[in-house]
């Protein structure tokens, strides 16, 4: 059995848009998942973003954990990896980064969650990143490439891209499934 944790985005809540479904579906084949609800979602704290994150994943083997971000989420995971004590816990099974970012986005409230990441330290902390993103994503807009890009090139990470999506979803939109976010979490866990 595995567990995965997953990062909620902002001004987003543990149950909203596809995160049961995700839960839903890993949880029928026997996984724990775990969807901790992240306090202030329209006006969040890094650290006290990192602290609930950094709180669901103390009591875990990591080598059987993957960790899901979803947009801020995936800034938050990682800000997590990029502290954790790899000599030692070990590495992360996996990391599924949805529609996140790889740098500042021009929300200046945000900007604490991008206070620089050492990206070999990340690399170092799990085994595999796949990224799903999507070519009209909204928030990183035209820079989408070049977020995707240093995914690629910063974490080795197998890029998922669609055509369209949004932000999964995009504000004011509602996405209740997200089949290739169970299928990229799945193939992280090597099933």
């Amino acid at each position: 059995m595995s567990t995965i944790v997953v990062s909620h985005g902002y001004g987003m809540a543990n149950d909203d848009h596809w995160y049961p479904y995700l839960r839903d579906r890993l949880a029928a084949t026997g996984e724990e998942v775990r969807i901790p609800q992240f306090p202030e979602p329209a006006n969040p704290d890094a650290a006290d973003w990192l602290s609930v994150l950094q709180k669901q994943v103390v009591d875990v083997r990591p080598s059987d954990t993957v960790l899901v971000g979803h947009s801020l989420g995936g800034v938050n995971v990682l800000r997590l990896l990029q502290r954790h004590d790899v000599a030692t816990h070990g590495r992360f099974a996996g990391v599924v980064l949805v529609a996140s970012m790889a740098g500042e986005v021009g929300y200046d409230a945000l900007a604490p969650f991008f206070d620089g990441f050492d990206w070999p330290r990340i690399r170092a902390a799990a085994e595999s990143f796949r990224i799903l993103h999507a070519a009209d994503d909204p928030v990183t807009a035209a820079a989408t490439p070049d977020h995707i890009m240093r995914f690629v090139t910063e974490l080795g990470a197998t890029a998922t891209v669609t055509a369209t999506g949004g932000h999964f979803p995009s504000t004011g939109a509602h996405a209740l499934e997200l089949p290739e976010a169970h299928r990229l979490v799945r193939d992280v866990m090597g099933h």
